[in-house]
């Protein structure tokens, strides 16, 4: 199949490329999929997208009209298609639903880390010959309760790591996994959960039931000083309120992987640029907030996954092998 590959970056082309050996043509569009750029899909048989690439129906129809057939997301994520106006144009929709839960759950624990030690802080001190310890206090992680929304396969990664470091951990997740529920985790409200934890991981996928989970609201029934850690989706989080809970310290410390508005942002190098989100650059004035631009997934073995499992998606798609792949359907 010829693929237009959209949103790629050297190490896309590097890993993909690896994974085909020539069994499909590859064309790698560095360009995001949006409704300017949906017009060079012309002359391909399917579209692989990104996190951030835009594809409502606007996009999916030019896709149509140029007669791709498939759309292969190479990410978990889906809240960016418009599975109806895909399945009304008869365009099949994939994406990886899993390839290193370890990574993104490895990166949550380390903002959490970075952020209760100071690491970030600190690293800075020392580089100007200063090795004063003050404000840098931390506490142990030891004993804290540690509140996980979204249990999933990342979710349980980030749970049993957690309960490495001999915290207690509750859990919220209307679809309870069996695989927790064989640890020492607890599932309880999440009601229960925001008024227990001093800690905070998000774990789940963005739908309308789940945006703006952190909102005022939940943030005022959360403990006084707690850390809040995102490495799933931006949205999850009403950064407004975030903001307010940092200047009034009832958020003690905010790690963010992700972030409601990174599409024009994350990915890119913008050092030349003036930062114009007013938002993302108060967060950034906070000494007690870490921001990394969705790095989370970047480790070897996850790029390596995420390459397997879109080529054997277009494969299957091609071969009409469509057991084998994995399809994303409209509610």
């Amino acid at each position: 199949m010829k693929v237009a590959v959209f949103s790629s970056k050297p190490y896309d082309n590097t890993h993909l490329t690896t994974v085909n050996e020539n069994t499909h043509e590859l064309f790698f569009i560095e360009a995001p999929l949006n409704e300017q750029t949906a017009i060079l899909s012309k002359g391909f048989d399917a579209v692989c997208g990104f996190v951030n690439d835009t594809l409502n129906a606007t996009v999916i129809n030019t896709l149509k009209d140029n007669g791709i057939k498939l759309i292969a997301m190479r990410c978990a994520g889906f809240n960016n298609v418009d599975l109806a106006a895909a399945e009304a144009a008869g365009i099949l929709v994939t994406r990886v639903p899993e390839y290193s839960p370890f990574a993104v759950a490895e990166h949550a624990v380390a903002l959490l880390l970075a952020l209760n030690r100071n690491i970030h802080r600190a690293y800075n001190r020392v580089r100007e010959n200063n090795y004063s310890l003050h404000g840098l206090i931390g506490f142990d992680l030891h004993g804290k309760t540690v509140g996980v929304i979204g249990t999933g396969k990342i979710g349980l990664a980030f749970i049993k790591i957690m309960l490495g470091f001999g915290c207690r951990v509750i859990c919220a997740d209307p679809y309870p996994n069996p695989d927790v529920e064989a640890t020492d985790a607890e599932y309880v409200s999440l009601e229960t959960l925001w008024a227990q934890s001093d800690i905070i991981s998000l774990h789940c996928p963005l739908l309308p039931s789940t945006r703006h989970i952190v909102n005022s609201n939940s943030i005022h029934q959360m403990k006084d000083h707690v850390t809040l850690i995102n490495t799933s989706r931006g949205a999850l989080i009403d950064t407004r309120a975030v903001i307010d809970g940092l200047k009034s310290g009832k958020i003690g410390n905010l790690g963010l992987d992700v972030y409601e508005e990174e599409a024009d942002l994350f990915f890119e190098n913008n050092s030349n640029e003036i930062l114009r989100d007013d938002q993302l650059a108060r967060l950034l004035s906070f000494l007690n907030v870490i921001v990394t631009g969705h790095q989370a997934f970047f480790t070897k073995e996850a790029l390596t996954a995420i390459a397997n499992v879109t080529i054997n998606n277009i494969t299957g798609f091609e071969k009409n092998d469509l057991e084998s792949i994995c399809i994303v359907k409209a509610q």
